[in-house]
C-alpha cells in the first residue's frame, strides 16, 4: 500500500480532475497535503455550495472507478510555461514564471509540493487519464490506490496568501487508508463540532473578537480572564520550587535585537514592523521573548555561582499570520506565551530539562491529557535552515538524548522539526476525543548565547558562554485555552471554572440571604455569582445549567437561615442537603484533589 501522504496528494489531483470535468474553464491553484488530507485552491467561475461537494465527490468516485493511471513527464521549465499557457491555466503559469525569474525564494511551503525547487530549470507534470497537473510527485500508480476519501468543506483563500491577489475557493478533503479509519475520523470531527471552542466561548461568555480591533486579536471577558489567570498562576506555582523568577519585558523593540538573534532573517514575513516619527530606528512588535531575556542576562556580570538563572513570564507576542489561517483561539495574531528561559552550564542541562519535564508531566496529568515525547532534530540535508554548524547541532541533540535516557522516556524522532536555533523535546498530548496536539516544549539553544556574546566567569577565572534552554508548558495561552475548552466541552473542573458556584434565589425576599451566602463563600476564596432574584427561578436554573457551572445553590424559605443548603451538582438532576460548613469543605477538598 502506498504511503498515506502520497495517497492524499494523489487524491488532490483526482479532485482537480473532477473540477475540470464539471467546470472545464476552471483555473487551478495548488493542492498540497495537509493534516489528515489535502486541499485544492480553485477558481471554477461559479460560487460553490455544499451540494457541489457531493457532485465533486461523485465525479471523483467515477475517476477512481476508471482506475486512471498516474504518469510523470519532465520538461524544461520554459516549455512547461507554454504547456500550461495553452491550457489557459494562468495560475500555474505564474508559479512557473516566478520560479524561472526569481528562483526558489519565490516558492511558498504549500507551493513547494507543486514545484521541485531543487531543479529550478526543469518542471515535472503528472497525467491522470486526460487530466494533467504541475507537480513534483510522487503519486500512486493508479487512482484506485488513493484510499477512502471525503470532501468536507469549502473556504475562501487568497491566491498565494496575498490579499491583493484574486480570491479562490479552497476545497478540503480527508483521506484514510481504510473506511474504518475514515468513519472514526468523521465521528471524532462530529464530536469536535459540538465542542467547538468558538461556539462555546461565546455561549460561556469567555472571549470576543471585534472587526474594529482586527482578525486574530481576541479579547477576554471577566469570565475568560479568570480562566486564563488561573491557568497562568497554576503553571507558575508548579515551577516556583525549581527556582524560576518573574521578569517583564516591553512589547516593542528595535529590529536590531532580532537581527542579532537571527529571528529577523528566519521570520521576516511573520514580523509586524513599526516605524517612529521621532526616531530613525526601525521597530517591531515582538514575535518572541528569548532575545529580551538574553538582554536581561547580559545586563550585569555573571559568575558560575549565579547559574542556573531562570526567567519566566506570561507575555503577549505578535505574529503577522495570514488571515485565511486564523482559527479562533488556536491560530491568532496576538499570542500570550507561557515562556521561560534558563541560562546554565552544560553540566546543568540534564537536571534543568529533567525539572522542566516534571512540571510538564504534573500539569498534563491534572488535565488528564496523556503525553508522548518527540525529539525534534535538525535535517542534516538542509542545514541552511538553521543557525550554527552541524557539529554544534549534533552535540545539542546528543545532550537531549542523554536527558531522555536519564528520565527513561520513550520517544520518537522528528527530523527537520527543530527550531532554527536548536533541537527540542516536544511533548505531544491527546485530548478527550483523541486529537493530538503539540503544546509543551523544552528547547536547547547553543546559538543565541553566542550571537549575543553572553558569558559567565567560571571557577578558573575564564569567560565561558552559557547554554540557553527555552521552556513552555502551555505554549500559547490562547491556543491551550481553545484546546481546553473543547477537551472539557466547556465543563471545566471546579478549580478552573470561572464561576464555581451559582446562587439562585427563589424569590426577591431571599436576595439578602443569597448575598450573605455569597459573601461567606467569597471569604473562603470561592468564585461565586448570585443570579437576579427578579428573574423566574426556572429561567435562572436553566441559565446555570447552560453556563456549565459546577455547583448551584437554590435559596428559598428552607435555606434562608443558611444553616442548611440545597446543593445541585453539574450533570445531576437530584439535589443534596448539607450545612454551609460541609459544602465549603466539599469544595475545598475537590479543588485540592483535582489540583
Amino acid at each position: 500500500m502506498p504511503n498515506i501522504e502520497i495517497m492524499r496528494h494523489s487524491a488532490a489531483h483526482v479532485l482537480a480532475a473532477a473540477v475540470l470535468e464539471l467546470w472545464p474553464n476552471a483555473k487551478l491553484g495548488v493542492g498540497p497535503v495537509v493534516e489528515n488530507g489535502f486541499y485544492y485552491d480553485i477558481d471554477p467561475g461559479v460560487t460553490l455550495t455544499p451540494n457541489d461537494l457531493a457532485r465533486l465527490e461523485k465525479r471523483m468516485n467515477n475517476i477512481v472507478a476508471r482506475n486512471e493511471l498516474f504518469r510523470r513527464e519532465d520538461m524544461p521549465i520554459a516549455d512547461a510555461i507554454s504547456f500550461f499557457r495553452e491550457r489557459k491555466q494562468d495560475l500555474k503559469v505564474e508559479l512557473l514564471t516566478d520560479l524561472l525569474t526569481k528562483g526558489t525564494t519565490s516558492v511558498r511551503e504549500e507551493e513547494a509540493q507543486e514545484l521541485d525547487a531543487k531543479k529550478p530549470d526543469m518542471a515535472s507534470i503528472y497525467w491522470t487519464g486526460k487530466f494533467v497537473d504541475l507537480c513534483r510527485g510522487p503519486h500512486v500508480a493508479t487512482a484506485k490506490e488513493i484510499g477512502t476519501f471525503k470532501l468536507v468543506k469549502i473556504a475562501g483563500a487568497y491566491w498565494r496568501g496575498d490579499a491583493n491577489k484574486r480570491q479562490l475557493q479552497r476545497i478540503y478533503g480527508v483521506v484514510f487508508a481504510t473506511k474504518e479509519e475514515l468513519d472514526a475520523y468523521l465521528t471524532m470531527q462530529a464530536e469536535a463540532e459540538k465542542r467547538d471552542h468558538r461556539k462555546l466561548g461565546a455561549e460561556l461568555d469567555l472571549f470576543v473578537f471585534s472587526p474594529l480591533v482586527g482578525a486574530g486579536l481576541p479579547m477576554f471577558t471577566p469570565r475568560g480572564t479568570v480562566l486564563r489567570r488561573t491557568l497562568e498562576d497554576f503553571v507558575f506555582n508548579l515551577q516556583t520550587k525549581y527556582g524560576f523568577e518573574r521578569v517583564w519585558i516591553p512589547h516593542i523593540t528595535k529590529l536590531d535585537l532580532y537581527k542579532t538573534s537571527g529571528h529577523a532573517e528566519k521570520f521576516t514575513d511573520d514580523i509586524f514592523y513599526v516605524s517612529s516619527k521621532k526616531s530613525d530606528d526601525q521597530f517591531a512588535l515582538k514575535p518572541m521573548n528569548c532575545p529580551h531575556h538574553a538582554q536581561i542576562y547580559a545586563s550585569r556580570p555573571r559568575s558560575y555561582r549565579d547559574l542556573p538563572i531562570r526567567y519566566a513570564e506570561n507575555t503577549t507576542c505578535y505574529r503577522d499570520e495570514n488571515t485565511g489561517q486564523l482559527a479562533g483561539l488556536t491560530r491568532v495574531r496576538a499570542l500570550t506565551q507561557d515562556d521561560a528561559h534558563i541560562f546554565c552550564t552544560m553540566e546543568q542541562v540534564e537536571k534543568e530539562v529533567g525539572n522542566i519535564y516534571k512540571v510538564i508531566k504534573t500539569f498534563y496529568k491534572i488535565f488528564k491529557m496523556p503525553l508522548t515525547v518527540r525529539l525534534s532534530t535538525h535535517d542534516p540535508k538542509e542545514m541552511d535552515k538553521y543557525l550554527g554548524g552541524e557539529a554544534l547541532w549534533n552535540d545539542a541533540v546528543n545532550t537531549l538524548k542523554g536527558v531522555l535516557k536519564a528520565n527513561k522516556l520513550e520517544y520518537t524522532t522528528g527530523v527537520g522539526e527543530a527550531a532554527f536555533y536548536g533541537p527540542k523535546l516536544d511533548f505531544m498530548i491527546k485530548d478527550a476525543i483523541g486529537r493530538e496536539w503539540q503544546l509543551a516544549t523544552a528547547q536547547l539553544d547553543f546559538n543565541q548565547p553566542k550571537r549575543f556574546a553572553l558569558e559567565y566567569t567560571d571557577a578558573d577565572g575564564t569567560k565561558k558562554c552559557p547554554i540557553m534552554i527555552h521552556r513552555a508548558v502551555l505554549g500559547s495561552v490562547e491556543r491551550f485555552l481553545g484546546i481546553a475548552i473543547e477537551h472539557f466541552a466547556g465543563a471545566f473542573p471546579l478549580w478552573l471554572s470561572p464561576t464555581q458556584v451559582v446562587i439562585v434565589p427563589v424569590a426577591k425576599e431571599f436576595a439578602k440571604a443569597s448575598d450573605k451566602l455569597a459573601a461567606l463563600l467569597k471569604e473562603e476564596g470561592i468564585r461565586v455569582e448570585v443570579y437576579d432574584a427578579r428573574e423566574r427561578v426556572g429561567y435562572n436554573i436553566r441559565r446555570a445549567i447552560s453556563m456549565k457551572t459546577p455547583y448551584m445553590l437554590v435559596v428559598g424559605e428552607k435555606e434562608k437561615s443558611l444553616k442548611s443548603l440545597t446543593v445541585r451538582a453539574r450533570g445531576f438532576q437530584t439535589e443534596k442537603k448539607m450545612t454551609t460548613a460541609q459544602f465549603i469543605k466539599k469544595l475545598k477538598d475537590e479543588i485540592a484533589k483535582n489540583k
